[in-house]
């Protein structure tokens, strides 16, 4: 005795397209993207040293300046090849008024020669204001 099945004639094809899994994988790249994005704000790595901090707002008018574990120099995200450069720059913003802040942000492992060749050519080229970039202390 075989039982046979029959469809009932009222069932016709969904002409319409499930969106629910295309939500949810855009759900889950939104999230993905929103996590990722702090992490890339900026590109030179560098080692920060712990120090405790005050908070300071920072402005976009300030000048970032990097210094890596080898000593290379930086001017936000573009590497310099000369001193006369990082001189050559920091005399434009000397002049700005109101005078931009310098930040350095100097890796741990660099040593202090490379560091201080900046704050030498700020201090000569007439920048007031100076900072150093650090990271607070693990607790």
């Amino acid at each position: 005795m075989a039982i046979r099945y029959q469809q009932p004639a009222d069932d016709a094809l969904i002409a319409e397209i499930n969106t629910t899994p295309l939500v949810d994988v855009m759900l889950v790249l939104l999230i993905i993207f929103l996590i990722t994005i702090p992490v890339v704000n900026s590109s030179i790595v560098v080692s920060l040293p712990r120090q405790d901090i005050q908070p300071r707002e920072t402005r976009p008018e300030n000048v970032i300046v990097s210094v890596d574990a080898d000593g290379a120099i930086y001017w936000f995200e573009t590497r310099l090849t000369s001193p006369d450069q990082l001189a050559g720059r920091l005399a434009l913003e000397a002049v700005k008024q109101p005078q931009p802040e310098v930040h350095i942000r100097g890796d741990a492992r660099a040593e202090y020669e490379s560091i201080g060749r900046v704050v030498f050519a700020a201090q000569q080229m007439g920048i007031e204001r100076i900072g150093f970039i650090t990271e607070p202390p693990a607790r």
